[in-house]
């Protein structure tokens, strides 16, 4: 068993302001759950808290209904995969594997088993006589998590385990780490700043910002249904557009918001569920807008054509709006000429409307509540 769960957990240094304030998470057993979140969030803070690393100045921690504040890191059942691999260079990939193991006491034969099975699941059977000079960046990333396999933890805690990788190597180790955790069915909580490794690994996503948790939920429901303006602008690539807007009228047809530059208007069908005043934003994803014929939408000119291969990225600039958007284009947009005049049509009910204090509105439509 690996249920994790956190009681307005707080951490201060000293008389500083607190890196974290009060989070309150539970973590079901056997869940694939990823921190993400800016560079200084507090994602790594409260993953090494977890791991009995940092001390927790405020609330409690419980793994499995037992409060694990004041227990060594070695006592928790939680085995931490680093950044930096953190090998012994003088021993072999098979010691640095069962060296844990060979610490508590486990006989020869326990550790050569436990070795091997792990060796096993990873690939990495032949190279359990190397050392870890002679190993690539990716298998040395292997042995890491080989090593916290054989303790058989309740929990894995994985504390940005790819970033010292290539590309294409990075893609490939998340493949084998949401494979892993498939074969293993074991609590695994993993931190990164990257939003898509957040999105293609989690079942849970924790957006953290600024010591606070902004948003729980599985990766689609937060990218379609951001609960505020940073949530929204956080996840994805390119990211969320934002578009400063105001409210023109309400109504039994809808909500009537038209851009602040006066570059045009779009209809939200349904009926907003909080009062609508002061300065809005709203939120639409590259991909939930098309190129339309001029005089239609939101007056725009081309400033940029990005050609990815598999997508175009068009960046424009709309009439009186000082940042460029992105829009996902197929190719029969992919050759408009820089400069050139456009209209840009936004799909409504994949718009996302933010209030003044950065919101999401939600919208009730007949027998449904969602967010804008």
């Amino acid at each position: 068993m690996g249920e994790l769960v956190l009681r307005n957990v707080e951490k201060s240094y000293g008389e500083g302001p607190k890196v974290i304030s009060g989070v309150n998470l539970e973590i079901p057993d056997g869940q694939f759950t990823v921190f993400v979140g800016p560079s200084g969030c507090g994602k790594s803070t409260m993953l090494r808290m977890i791991a009995g690393l940092e001390t927790v100045t405020g609330g409690d921690v419980f793994i499995d209904g037992q409060r694990v504040n004041d227990l060594p890191p070695a006592d928790r059942g939680i085995s931490m995969v680093f950044q930096n691999y953190a090998l012994y260079p003088h021993m072999t990939v098979a010691e640095n594997m069962g060296f844990s193991l060979k610490l508590s006491g486990a006989s020869k034969k326990e550790i050569q088993d436990s070795v091997g099975r792990a060796a096993e699941i990873l690939q990495i059977g032949h190279l359990l006589e190397r050392k870890p000079k002679a190993l690539s960046g990716g298998q040395r990333q292997r042995v890491a998590i080989g090593r916290a396999i054989v303790r058989k933890p309740r929990v894995f805690l994985f504390d940005e385990p790819l970033s010292n990788l290539d590309a294409a190597l990075r893609v490939q180790m998340r493949i084998e780490l949401a494979k892993l955790h498939r074969d293993l069915g074991t609590t695994m909580i993993y931190v990164t700043h990257d939003q898509v490794e957040a999105m293609t690994l989690g079942e849970q996503i924790v957006v953290f910002n600024k010591g606070n948790i902004e948003q729980v939920g599985a990766p689609l429901e937060l990218y379609d249904r951001p609960a505020n303006k940073f949530v929204g602008g956080f996840l994805g690539s390119p990211q969320m557009n934002m578009l400063p807007a105001q409210l023109v009228s309400q109504g039994e047809a809808g909500v009537v918001v038209g851009l602040t530059s006066g570059a045009g208007q779009i209809t939200l069908s349904g009926r907003a569920q909080s009062a609508l005043s002061g300065d809005l934003t709203l939120g639409v994803r590259p991909e939930h807008l098309s190129v339309a014929p001029v005089g239609e939408g939101f007056a725009a000119k081309v400033e940029l054509l990005e050609h990815l291969g598999d997508v175009s990225i068009l960046h424009a600039r709309i009439d009186g709006v000082s940042k460029p958007i992105a829009i996902k284009v197929d190719k029969q947009d992919a050759g408009l000429a820089t400069g050139a005049s456009i209209g840009i049509r936004a799909t409504p009910d994949a718009a996302v409307l933010f209030d003044s204090a950065e919101r999401a509105v939600k919208f009730e439509r007949g027998d449904t509540l969602r967010a804008a």
